[in-house]
């Protein structure tokens, strides 16, 4: 057997310190929430890479002897207490709770089929960037799980679901790395790998092997990681492992065949193209110089993704017009933004027609195959001068395009099209489709203008900024209410409610006969919220108020709402997140 003539003195502690991806470094940097400096957050993260003794196979000497050595390696180093060596993990996370107002406690007292129920609902919801920000900090700030109808895994896959659908590559990587817990997220390692994968960026893909320190268990992570030695130029150190992993029983004929390929044990390897997975697609095409492929409809979105961005798909000057099935399907892999929008309108201009087609396109359209049908409008488009018609065709051809169940496949290039529209030109009927599908630019940050004759607009307002003291924004509110109670016309506004009642919840002390200014309904939180308050649950509340902005801005939710929300905030002491909310919502901004 090859491994028990290459398991000498020379290579032993290499085996054993890439069998538990052993790494010199890793990284500090946490994601910046709503561009707010962290707190170094490492010794937050209390998760080792112990690995018991009862999970360790007895029957495998050499595995034996390595798990050993490497124990020894590092009891100089790391400390560990009875959870982690039971392997209970109590903290996980990326943010000091004191930065946010929260508490490693904040999960404490909630239910965890509540919790199921909120996160079953989130999954339904392309949450705003607001949204998301709040999510960020509620889920990844350093606290203990949830203990009551949840069991670990099951929070944690929670999270991963999350995570998976809505955070940024680089928070991931982050939460992961700092946490150790690879093997507690196989769903969400994987999901980070195969992104970098199919972005054609080998080395951020095994970054996080190399950042990893503990034992891989999961068989495709294992795979991926073994091929990241390969890929690094490590030949002996990853023969080596494959080798073992063979003597402990593994086998995929598949992969083996590439890998030893590319180890050169083979000089000939099988030019067989798997989809099963990114990795098994991505080493034949490693393993192939004249690698060539085709993809269908049935083609997974992530391999035409790195087929996207290996420069792998189809010439679209070798795509002959005829080839209506190849056609339709970029058209689908258009519509799931796999295939540039332009090549398939590139497509459309080769499409031959005569001139009375062209003249009656809006008629004879009828009479031609779908992908004719949207290649003739185009064409059309492109000829067509007058603002009205070519507002007609392009809403006629956005309905071919949603008839056939691929409508995202004509958005880019729908807004060029309007862009060059005056919107004084767009006749009644056609404003809606106008405004729906253009992008309005909203890039450019609002500042804020302070109007002092209104409570929630003026410059008290930088109280929530952190730029007034106690003392002095104690007097300032007084006199201000109390010029405004001598002012019989002015309106005592919700958003004036919210100004004041925030700031007596920071203990700030108003004059009791400003009292009857006006009156606070707590009737107007909804149930489920007050009981969470009364529970003292800031996690769950957390995740109810996310659910609640969904996919609107802060700016554009209703001021009832917004008012229970901040009352909830105010009542659980969560100032950072309320502060950053009232900034947002009560200023004017031009």
């Amino acid at each position: 057997m090859r491994i028990l003539k290459l398991l000498n003195k020379k290579y032993l502690s290499i085996i054993f310190i890439l069998l538990i991806g052993f790494n010199s470094y890793a990284e500090d940097q946490p994601a910046d929430i709503w561009n707010i400096e962290k707190k170094e957050t490492e010794e937050n993260s209390l998760y080792n890479s112990t690995i018991p003794k009862d999970e360790i196979d007895t029957s495998s000497i050499s595995e034996n002897s390595i798990y050993e050595m490497q124990s020894k390696k590092k009891k100089e180093t790391i400390k560990l207490d009875q959870a982690i060596a039971s392997k209970e993990v109590k903290i996980i996370g990326l943010y000091d709770p004191e930065d946010y107002g929260l508490n490693i406690n904040m999960w404490e007292n909630s239910d965890g089929d509540q919790l199921k129920n909120i996160f079953s609902k989130l999954e339904k919801i392309n949450l705003s960037k607001d949204a998301s920000e709040i999510a960020n900090i509620t889920l990844l700030t350093n606290s203990y799980i949830p203990k009551k109808n949840i069991t670990e895994n099951e929070f944690l896959n929670l999270k991963s679901k999350w995570l998976i659908k809505n955070a940024k590559l680089s928070l991931i990587e982050d939460y992961l790395i700092k946490n150790q817990i690879i093997n507690k997220h196989p769903e969400l390692t994987r999901f980070l790998v195969d992104e970098y994968l199919s972005q054609s960026n080998i080395k951020k893909a095994c970054e996080i092997f190399s950042k990893n320190t503990e034992s891989i268990k999961d068989e495709y992570l294992s795979k991926f990681n073994l091929y990241c030695l390969v890929f690094e130029g490590k030949i002996d150190e990853a023969q080596l492992i494959l080798d073992l992993k063979k003597e402990l029983g593994f086998k995929d004929s598949y992969f083996e065949n590439k890998i030893n390929y590319l180890l050169g044990l083979d000089t000939k390897v099988d030019e067989k193209v798997s989809e099963k997975n990114i990795l098994d697609f991505h080493l034949a095409h490693k393993t192939n110089p004249n690698f060539s492929f085709e993809p269908k409809n049935t083609t997974a979105k992530i391999i035409w993704r790195y087929l996207s961005s290996s420069n792998l798909l189809y010439n679209i000057q070798e795509i002959e017009i005829t080839e209506l099935n190849k056609i339709a399907t970029i058209e689908k892999a258009v519509h799931d933004k796999n295939y540039p929008e332009k090549d398939l309108f590139e497509i459309y201009k080769r499409f031959q027609f005569n001139i009375n087609q062209l003249l009656n396109a809006d008629g004879s359209y009828k009479n031609l195959s779908n992908i004719e049908a949207r290649a003739l409008i185009y064409q059309r488009i492109l000829l067509e001068s007058e603002i009205v018609e070519k507002l007609k065709l392009l809403k006629t051809l956005k309905k071919l395009f949603k008839d056939e169940k691929i409508t995202n496949a004509f958005d880019v290039e729908l807004r060029k099209f309007l862009d060059q529209i005056d919107p004084s030109d767009v006749p009644d009927n056609l404003t809606s489709f106008y405004y729906t599908n253009i992008q309005i630019s909203n890039d450019i940050d609002k500042k804020i203008k302070f109007n002092n004759n209104i409570l929630h607009q003026s410059k008290l307002m930088n109280y929530f900024n952190g730029d007034y003291a106690k003392s002095k924004i104690e007097k300032d509110i007084n006199n201000f209410l109390k010029k405004i109670k001598k002012d019989k016309k002015y309106f005592f506004s919700k958003k004036d409610i919210i100004f004041l009642e925030s700031l007596k919840s920071d203990g700030i002390q108003i004059e009791k006969k400003y009292d009857n200014l006006y009156a606070i309904n707590e009737s107007e939180i909804p149930t489920d919220l007050q009981v969470m308050i009364n529970n003292n649950e800031k996690g769950a509340a957390l995740l109810r108020i996310v659910e609640v902005i969904g996919q609107d801005k802060l700016e554009r939710i209703d001021e009832d709402t917004i008012y229970f929300i901040i009352i909830t905030l105010n009542k659980l002491n969560i100032d950072y997140i309320r502060n950053k909310i009232l900034l947002k919502v009560l200023p004017l901004k031009v």
